[in-house]
Protein backbone atom coordinates (compact mmCIF):
# COMPACT_ATOMS: atom_id res chain seq x y z
CA UNK A 1 0.00 0.00 0.00
CA UNK A 2 1.14 3.54 -0.79
CA UNK A 3 0.23 6.67 1.15
CA UNK A 4 0.21 10.37 0.29
CA UNK A 5 0.69 13.28 2.67
CA UNK A 6 -0.64 16.37 0.95
CA UNK A 7 -0.17 20.01 1.91
CA UNK A 8 -1.31 23.25 0.31
CA UNK A 9 -0.29 26.86 0.66
CA UNK A 10 -2.96 29.40 -0.20
CA UNK A 11 -3.36 33.15 -0.27
CA UNK A 12 -6.45 35.25 0.36
CA UNK A 13 -7.46 36.67 -3.04
CA UNK A 14 -10.45 38.84 -3.96
CA UNK A 15 -12.64 37.02 -6.51
CA UNK A 16 -14.64 39.64 -8.41
CA UNK A 17 -17.37 37.40 -9.90
CA UNK A 18 -18.53 36.47 -6.39
CA UNK A 19 -17.50 39.74 -4.75
CA UNK A 20 -15.62 38.01 -1.93
CA UNK A 21 -12.21 36.73 -0.89
CA UNK A 22 -11.28 33.10 -1.48
CA UNK A 23 -8.38 30.95 -0.28
CA UNK A 24 -6.58 30.56 -3.60
CA UNK A 25 -4.19 27.57 -3.76
CA UNK A 26 -0.76 28.78 -4.92
CA UNK A 27 1.42 25.81 -3.98
CA UNK A 28 0.86 22.04 -3.85
CA UNK A 29 3.28 19.76 -2.04
CA UNK A 30 3.18 16.05 -1.27
CA UNK A 31 5.25 13.07 -0.22
CA UNK A 32 4.53 9.48 -1.23
CA UNK A 33 5.18 6.80 1.36
CA UNK A 34 5.48 3.03 1.18
CA UNK A 35 3.80 0.56 3.55
CA UNK A 36 6.44 1.31 6.21
CA UNK A 37 5.93 5.08 5.84
CA UNK A 38 9.28 5.61 4.16
CA UNK A 39 9.36 8.42 1.58
CA UNK A 40 9.63 7.06 -1.96
CA UNK A 41 8.73 10.15 -3.98
CA UNK A 42 7.97 13.87 -3.58
CA UNK A 43 5.92 16.50 -5.40
CA UNK A 44 6.11 20.29 -5.33
CA UNK A 45 4.49 22.78 -7.68
CA UNK A 46 3.81 26.52 -7.56
CA UNK A 47 0.50 27.61 -9.08
CA UNK A 48 0.14 30.66 -11.32
CA UNK A 49 -2.99 32.59 -10.43
CA UNK A 50 -5.50 33.65 -13.05
CA UNK A 51 -7.10 35.98 -10.51
CA UNK A 52 -4.23 38.16 -9.31
CA UNK A 53 -0.72 39.10 -10.34
CA UNK A 54 0.52 39.66 -6.82
CA UNK A 55 0.68 37.69 -3.59
CA UNK A 56 0.06 39.38 -0.27
CA UNK A 57 3.06 40.40 1.81
CA UNK A 58 1.89 38.06 4.57
CA UNK A 59 1.84 35.08 2.19
CA UNK A 60 5.28 35.94 0.80
CA UNK A 61 6.75 36.31 4.28
CA UNK A 62 5.21 33.07 5.50
CA UNK A 63 6.03 30.83 2.51
CA UNK A 64 8.93 32.60 0.81
CA UNK A 65 6.94 32.56 -2.45
CA UNK A 66 7.14 35.96 -4.16
CA UNK A 67 4.82 37.43 -6.76
CA UNK A 68 7.47 36.67 -9.38
CA UNK A 69 7.65 33.05 -8.22
CA UNK A 70 3.86 32.77 -8.43
CA UNK A 71 3.74 34.20 -11.96
CA UNK A 72 6.34 31.61 -12.99
CA UNK A 73 4.12 28.72 -11.88
CA UNK A 74 1.65 26.65 -13.89
CA UNK A 75 -2.15 27.19 -14.14
CA UNK A 76 -4.16 25.62 -11.35
CA UNK A 77 -5.82 23.00 -13.57
CA UNK A 78 -2.46 21.88 -14.92
CA UNK A 79 -1.04 21.67 -11.39
CA UNK A 80 -3.94 19.43 -10.32
CA UNK A 81 -3.40 17.15 -13.32
CA UNK A 82 0.30 16.90 -12.45
CA UNK A 83 -0.53 16.06 -8.86
CA UNK A 84 -3.08 13.41 -9.87
CA UNK A 85 -0.49 11.65 -12.01
CA UNK A 86 1.85 11.67 -9.02
CA UNK A 87 -0.85 10.33 -6.65
CA UNK A 88 -2.54 7.80 -8.97
CA UNK A 89 -1.24 4.70 -7.16
CA UNK A 90 -1.83 5.96 -3.62
CA UNK A 91 -4.72 4.52 -1.64
CA UNK A 92 -4.77 6.88 1.35
CA UNK A 93 -4.36 10.67 1.36
CA UNK A 94 -3.54 12.52 4.57
CA UNK A 95 -3.50 16.24 5.40
CA UNK A 96 -2.74 18.18 8.58
CA UNK A 97 -6.36 18.93 9.64
CA UNK A 98 -9.21 19.00 7.13
CA UNK A 99 -8.83 22.73 6.36
CA UNK A 100 -6.95 21.77 3.19
CA UNK A 101 -10.01 19.77 2.08
CA UNK A 102 -12.27 22.80 2.51
CA UNK A 103 -9.85 24.84 0.38
CA UNK A 104 -9.67 22.09 -2.25
CA UNK A 105 -13.47 22.01 -2.54
CA UNK A 106 -13.66 25.82 -2.84
CA UNK A 107 -10.99 25.94 -5.56
CA UNK A 108 -12.46 23.01 -7.49
CA UNK A 109 -15.89 24.64 -7.51
CA UNK A 110 -14.83 28.20 -8.32
CA UNK A 111 -11.77 27.79 -10.53
CA UNK A 112 -12.35 24.39 -12.17
CA UNK A 113 -16.18 24.27 -12.23
CA UNK A 114 -15.83 20.81 -10.68
CA UNK A 115 -14.63 19.44 -14.04
CA UNK A 116 -11.32 18.42 -12.49
CA UNK A 117 -10.74 17.22 -8.94
CA UNK A 118 -7.85 16.17 -6.73
CA UNK A 119 -7.43 12.40 -6.60
CA UNK A 120 -8.45 11.35 -3.09
CA UNK A 121 -9.73 7.81 -2.53
CA UNK A 122 -9.46 7.30 1.21
CA UNK A 123 -8.74 10.16 3.58
CA UNK A 124 -7.29 10.59 7.05
CA UNK A 125 -6.89 13.73 9.16
CA UNK A 126 -3.29 13.35 10.37
CA UNK A 127 -3.71 16.06 12.98
CA UNK A 128 -6.34 13.96 14.78
CA UNK A 129 -4.07 10.90 14.75
CA UNK A 130 -1.12 12.82 16.17
CA UNK A 131 -3.21 14.64 18.76
CA UNK A 132 -4.75 11.33 19.87
CA UNK A 133 -1.24 9.97 20.41
CA UNK A 134 -0.25 13.07 22.39
CA UNK A 135 -3.26 12.61 24.69
CA UNK A 136 -1.89 9.21 25.69
CA UNK A 137 1.34 11.00 26.70
CA UNK A 138 -0.43 13.50 28.95
CA UNK A 139 -1.21 16.33 26.52
CA UNK A 140 -4.52 17.85 27.65
CA UNK A 141 -5.30 20.81 25.37
CA UNK A 142 -8.42 20.00 23.32
CA UNK A 143 -7.84 22.76 20.76
CA UNK A 144 -6.36 21.84 17.39
CA UNK A 145 -2.59 21.76 17.71
CA UNK A 146 -0.31 23.49 15.19
CA UNK A 147 2.06 21.35 13.14
CA UNK A 148 5.19 22.99 14.56
CA UNK A 149 3.95 22.64 18.16
CA UNK A 150 3.15 18.96 17.63
CA UNK A 151 6.59 18.31 16.16
CA UNK A 152 8.19 19.99 19.16
CA UNK A 153 6.21 17.84 21.61
CA UNK A 154 7.27 14.74 19.68
CA UNK A 155 10.90 15.93 19.80
CA UNK A 156 11.15 16.13 16.01
CA UNK A 157 13.78 18.55 14.73
CA UNK A 158 12.31 21.18 12.39
CA UNK A 159 15.09 23.76 12.06
CA UNK A 160 16.39 22.18 8.85
CA UNK A 161 12.94 22.43 7.25
CA UNK A 162 11.23 25.46 5.74
CA UNK A 163 7.94 25.20 7.57
CA UNK A 164 4.97 26.78 5.77
CA UNK A 165 6.29 25.53 2.44
CA UNK A 166 4.08 22.71 1.24
CA UNK A 167 6.70 20.03 0.63
CA UNK A 168 8.66 20.53 3.85
CA UNK A 169 5.45 20.54 5.90
CA UNK A 170 4.69 17.14 4.35
CA UNK A 171 8.14 15.84 5.26
CA UNK A 172 7.66 16.84 8.90
CA UNK A 173 4.21 15.23 8.88
CA UNK A 174 5.75 11.99 7.62
CA UNK A 175 8.13 11.95 10.59
CA UNK A 176 5.23 12.49 12.99
CA UNK A 177 3.21 9.73 11.33
CA UNK A 178 6.01 7.25 11.98
CA UNK A 179 6.11 8.21 15.66
CA UNK A 180 2.35 8.23 16.20
CA UNK A 181 1.06 5.39 14.03
CA UNK A 182 -1.40 3.09 15.73
CA UNK A 183 -3.19 0.63 13.46
CA UNK A 184 -6.45 0.59 15.41
CA UNK A 185 -6.71 4.39 15.69
CA UNK A 186 -5.57 4.84 12.07
CA UNK A 187 -8.39 2.61 10.80
CA UNK A 188 -10.91 4.35 13.06
CA UNK A 189 -10.03 7.73 11.55
CA UNK A 190 -9.88 6.50 7.94
CA UNK A 191 -12.72 7.80 5.75
CA UNK A 192 -13.93 6.86 2.28
CA UNK A 193 -13.65 10.05 0.22
CA UNK A 194 -15.57 8.39 -2.62
CA UNK A 195 -18.67 7.98 -0.46
CA UNK A 196 -21.58 10.14 -1.72
CA UNK A 197 -21.90 12.01 1.57
CA UNK A 198 -18.19 12.54 2.32
CA UNK A 199 -17.87 16.10 1.02
CA UNK A 200 -21.46 16.96 1.98
CA UNK A 201 -20.56 15.99 5.51
CA UNK A 202 -17.33 18.00 5.27
CA UNK A 203 -19.14 21.17 4.21
CA UNK A 204 -21.99 20.80 6.70
CA UNK A 205 -21.76 23.12 9.68
CA UNK A 206 -23.55 22.14 12.86
CA UNK A 207 -26.00 24.81 14.05
CA UNK A 208 -28.25 25.48 17.07
CA UNK A 209 -32.01 25.49 16.55
CA UNK A 210 -33.51 28.77 17.74
CA UNK A 211 -37.16 28.31 16.71
CA UNK A 212 -39.20 26.40 19.28
CA UNK A 213 -41.66 25.46 16.53
CA UNK A 214 -39.01 23.84 14.33
CA UNK A 215 -40.33 20.57 12.90
CA UNK A 216 -37.18 18.74 14.05
CA UNK A 217 -38.12 19.28 17.71
CA UNK A 218 -40.32 16.60 19.24
CA UNK A 219 -42.94 17.65 21.76
CA UNK A 220 -41.65 15.06 24.24
CA UNK A 221 -38.23 16.76 24.22
CA UNK A 222 -39.80 19.88 25.78
CA UNK A 223 -41.21 18.01 28.76
CA UNK A 224 -39.58 17.98 32.21
CA UNK A 225 -39.96 15.83 35.30
CA UNK A 226 -39.69 17.14 38.83
CA UNK A 227 -36.17 16.71 40.23
CA UNK A 228 -37.70 16.12 43.67
CA UNK A 229 -40.37 13.45 43.06
CA UNK A 230 -39.93 12.59 39.36
CA UNK A 231 -43.53 13.46 38.56
CA UNK A 232 -44.46 15.33 35.39
CA UNK A 233 -44.06 19.10 35.72
CA UNK A 234 -46.14 21.83 34.15
CA UNK A 235 -44.58 24.75 32.29
CA UNK A 236 -45.64 28.08 33.85
CA UNK A 237 -44.63 30.55 31.14
CA UNK A 238 -43.76 30.59 27.41
CA UNK A 239 -40.29 29.49 26.32
CA UNK A 240 -37.59 32.13 26.00
CA UNK A 241 -34.42 31.68 23.92
CA UNK A 242 -31.21 32.74 25.70
CA UNK A 243 -27.63 31.90 24.79
CA UNK A 244 -28.71 28.91 22.65
CA UNK A 245 -30.95 27.54 25.40
CA UNK A 246 -34.76 27.50 25.57
CA UNK A 247 -35.66 28.53 29.13
CA UNK A 248 -38.92 28.30 31.11
CA UNK A 249 -40.14 27.91 34.69
CA UNK A 250 -41.90 24.71 35.72
CA UNK A 251 -44.05 23.54 38.64
CA UNK A 252 -44.57 19.95 39.71
CA UNK A 253 -48.25 18.90 39.70
CA UNK A 254 -47.56 16.40 42.44
CA UNK A 255 -45.38 18.06 45.10
CA UNK A 256 -45.58 21.71 44.01
CA UNK A 257 -41.81 22.08 43.59
CA UNK A 258 -40.78 24.88 41.23
CA UNK A 259 -37.67 24.82 39.07
CA UNK A 260 -36.16 26.31 35.93
CA UNK A 261 -36.00 23.96 32.94
CA UNK A 262 -33.57 24.49 30.05
CA UNK A 263 -33.15 22.60 26.78
CA UNK A 264 -30.88 23.13 23.79
CA UNK A 265 -30.92 21.60 20.28
CA UNK A 266 -27.88 21.26 18.04
CA UNK A 267 -28.27 19.94 14.47
CA UNK A 268 -25.36 17.90 13.17
CA UNK A 269 -25.11 16.12 9.83
CA UNK A 270 -26.38 12.85 11.31
CA UNK A 271 -28.30 13.77 14.44
CA UNK A 272 -30.14 16.31 16.52
CA UNK A 273 -28.28 16.59 19.82
CA UNK A 274 -30.61 17.44 22.71
CA UNK A 275 -29.44 18.50 26.17
CA UNK A 276 -31.61 19.19 29.22
CA UNK A 277 -30.68 21.10 32.34
CA UNK A 278 -32.58 21.76 35.58
CA UNK A 279 -31.72 24.92 37.52
CA UNK A 280 -32.90 26.57 40.70
CA UNK A 281 -36.16 28.48 40.46
CA UNK A 282 -35.59 32.18 40.97
CA UNK A 283 -38.72 34.34 40.98
CA UNK A 284 -38.39 37.71 39.35
CA UNK A 285 -37.25 40.35 41.84
CA UNK A 286 -39.21 43.55 42.16
CA UNK A 287 -37.24 46.60 41.09
CA UNK A 288 -36.51 49.14 43.81
CA UNK A 289 -38.34 51.95 42.04
CA UNK A 290 -41.27 49.73 41.10
CA UNK A 291 -44.51 50.99 42.71
CA UNK A 292 -46.12 48.72 45.30
CA UNK A 293 -49.67 47.67 44.43
CA UNK A 294 -52.40 49.44 46.40
CA UNK A 295 -54.19 47.19 48.91
CA UNK A 296 -57.86 46.54 48.15
CA UNK A 297 -58.85 48.16 51.46
CA UNK A 298 -56.92 50.82 53.33
CA UNK A 299 -56.92 50.07 57.07
CA UNK A 300 -58.53 52.68 59.24
CA UNK A 301 -56.20 54.70 61.49
CA UNK A 302 -59.01 55.79 63.86
CA UNK A 303 -59.26 54.39 67.36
Amino acid sequence: MKYIILDLEWDSVYFKPQKRFINHILQIGAVKLDENFNTIDTFSQIVRSDITKRVTSRFAKLTGITSEDMRGGVPFGEAVEMYNRFAKDAEVTMTWSNSDLHTIVENEEILLNNKLKFKISKYLDLQKLVQSHLYTKGYENKNQIALESAAELLEIETESYDLHTALDDCKVCALMLKKCYDEVKFNQLLRDAKAPDFFKRLKFKAYPISDINDSQIKKSELEFKCPECNAKAKRLKPWKYRNRWFVADFKCDSCGHKFNGRVTFKKTFDDLIVKHKVCEYRPKKRKENEMQPMPEKVPSTKN
